[in-house]
């Protein structure tokens, strides 16, 4: 892959699109089966985290694609290590995990720091690792792939039209509700 040919505008519709699908995807598996709606009504998370039924979590898709921008403009800059390399997926996988999951600065549950300093039992913060680290790895590989085969056309057709139909479902249940 020449990574030359990765411009950063290109790089941030792609991944925008790419992270909006596997978020919105990961996060209606979570919570089919990993039982969100009861959990956030549990007391230890209800004091911090919105209820699934909130009109401010049902919009959460429609706020992604700002994430894949940040997620672009930081892969941007690493594109030859990403990009350009066989299992370059691997490493930004890699990246993701290690530094948007487990080494947070904050105490963010799930991470080693919520882990330390938050009260949240264990075993709740690591059942989360079900949905975020799959999806940081399906974002890498699928961003990967797109990235360094740009002459799939069907490829950008059809993450386009999932895309879009992802951003009208919670748009339309925003307006109807």
């Amino acid at each position: 892959m020449n990574t030359q040919k990765i411009t950063l505008f290109g790089l941030i519709i792609k991944t925008s699109v790419v992270h909006t699908i596997t978020y919105f995807l990961m996060g209606l598996l979570a919570y089919a089966f990993l039982g969100y709606a009861e959990r956030f009504a549990e007391a230890d998370m209800a004091s911090w985290m919105r209820q699934t039924s909130d009109p401010i979590v049902m919009a959460g898709p429609l706020f992604q694609p700002l994430r894949g921008i940040i997620f672009a403009l930081a892969f941007y800059p690493l594109r030859e290590i990403l990009f350009g390399r066989k299992n370059g997926w691997l490493t930004m996988g890699w990246l993701l995990v290690a530094l948007g999951i487990l080494s947070t600065f904050g105490p963010t549950p799930g991470s080693i720091e919520g882990m330390i300093y938050t009260i949240l039992p264990i075993s709740g913060q690591l059942t989360g690792w079900l949905e975020v680290i799959p999806q940081a790895l399906l974002l890498s590989a699928i961003l990967h792939y797109w990235v360094n085969h740009p002459e799939k056309k069907w490829l950008n057709w059809a993450l386009g039209i999932v895309f879009f139909v992802m951003m009208l479902l919670p748009a339309m249940g925003l307006l109807i509700g």
